[in-house]
């Protein structure tokens, strides 16, 4: 009985850990894909222009690149991840205040530049965090704590895509920028208090082994052919998701809400049915596996993408919008959960930070240079053919679940093994 509680008491703090880095990594994000939005479509840019600034999220695609160093080197004798965590969040919360000094018809090229930064300085934060949670957790925990990773990346969605709209109806927007970017200190103050996570295995040596052992580690374990299947996977599965929500703000103004009603309405019913899908998902998981939470979150993930297409139709009814961005956000919880649970459990530990950045790199290329085009879909298709389209594009990413995660293989469902030797 001792020991259960001490197990229970050590999982908590483990989750708790995990619900601040998550909501630091998620702010800096949803700044860049809502608040920046909002902020630029009143300043008077057209929707071709906003698909564009998409463009200043290259850094997510191409983080793989930077993140050997962080498997290398300890930053200001805090460790190799919680050095790199601090110095990205404290650069982030001023970085993300200055913004908002800008004029964005006057400053244009000049804010490009800024959110250019922020995106380096947020991929680089996730790396670390990344890293640093695949080596906290074990494995019968992976799934779970991705579920609560994600919960609290959501929730951070709150500040720039919901208060942070409020307070724009009041304030200044570069009032609304330093309040939003104040809400980086919980993550700040959580790395400072946390310890460094255990060191498995023999950390590289060099930056040649930093750069190197992670790439062939994983094509000697999985072989050319299962390695391409897998990136491949990886690129896909968010592929419709993501693309369906690149101009979300956007599209709700157009159909005839006003901000408000998108913060209040639209952030916070997909906020609560986010966290819903998250933590079931994450709970399911354990007893189900990862290759059929793939199945069945990709398939609720997929379908809920049509919502959009419905609301175009339907016009600006709240209740309707509550419903639609309500069962795509519940979609989204429930796929991102299983999706970044499969990530983690693809990774070397050793490796943790460059294994993790490359196909977290390769998930967001859709959301980065395939997004830019989304505002040019729009203008040619209109609203009602694009959600159609991003619905179709969902389909070739659980097409590939066949040969990455067969419903009836077990090998890969750790954590669900993990979990029944846990039991016995």
């Amino acid at each position: 009985m001792k020991n259960r509680h001490i197990w229970h008491g050590a999982l908590v703090k483990r989750m708790t850990i995990c619900v601040f880095i998550g909501f630091s990594s998620g702010l800096p994000l949803f700044v860049l894909l809502n608040l920046l939005q909002a902020w630029l479509a009143r300043s008077g840019l057209d929707i071709k222009a906003l698909g564009l600034f998409a463009l200043v999220m290259f850094p997510y695609t191409w983080k793989f690149l930077w993140s050997p160093l962080m498997d290398r080197f300890n930053l200001c004798g805090m460790g190799r991840r919680r050095g790199w965590m601090a110095i990205s969040q404290l650069a982030l919360l001023v970085s993300i205040g200055v913004m908002g000094m800008l004029d964005p018809l006057a400053h244009l090229p000049a804010i490009g530049a800024l959110t250019t930064l922020v995106a380096f300085l947020s991929s680089s934060q996730d790396i670390a965090i990344d890293a640093y949670r695949r080596e906290l957790l074990p494995d019968v925990e992976q799934g779970l704590g991705s579920a609560v990773h994600v919960n609290a990346y959501r929730i951070a969605g709150l500040i720039p895509g919901s208060l942070s709209l409020i307070l724009a109806d009041m304030l200044s927007w570069q009032s609304v920028f330093w309040i939003t970017s104040f809400f980086m200190l919980p993550g700040l103050v959580c790395t400072l208090l946390i310890r460094e996570p255990d060191v498995y295995g023999s950390p590289p040596r060099s930056i040649r082994e930093a750069v190197i052992l992670p790439f062939s580690e994983f094509i000697f374990r999985s072989g050319w052919k299962n390695a391409l299947l897998i990136l491949s996977f990886i690129f896909l599965y968010k592929l419709g998701d993501s693309l369906a929500t690149a101009l979300a703000t956007k599209f709700y103004l157009d159909v005839g809400f006003s901000m408000t009603q998108i913060g209040i309405i639209a952030k916070t019913t997909g906020l609560w049915a986010s966290l819903a899908g998250g933590l079931l998902g994450g709970i399911w998981m354990i007893r189900i596996g990862i290759n059929r939470s793939l199945w069945l979150y990709g398939v609720v993930q997929a379908v809920s993408i049509l919502g959009f297409s419905l609301l175009s139709l339907w016009g600006a009814d709240p209740v309707m919008l509550a419903l639609v961005i309500g069962f795509e956000a519940l979609g989204v919880g429930l796929g991102t959960a299983a999706f970044v649970a499969y990530i983690a459990h693809m990774t070397d530990k050793r490796f943790s930070a460059t294994q993790f950045a490359l196909f977290t790199s390769l998930a967001a290329v859709p959301r980065t240079f395939i997004n830019a085009s989304a505002g040019y879909i729009v203008d040619y298709t209109g609203w009602f053919m694009f959600f159609n389209l991003c619905f179709v594009l969902a389909l070739p990413g659980m097409v590939l679940l066949l040969k990455v995660a067969p419903w009836h293989r077990t090998s890969n469902d750790t954590f669900a093994l993990e979990a029944g030797r846990e039991r016995t």
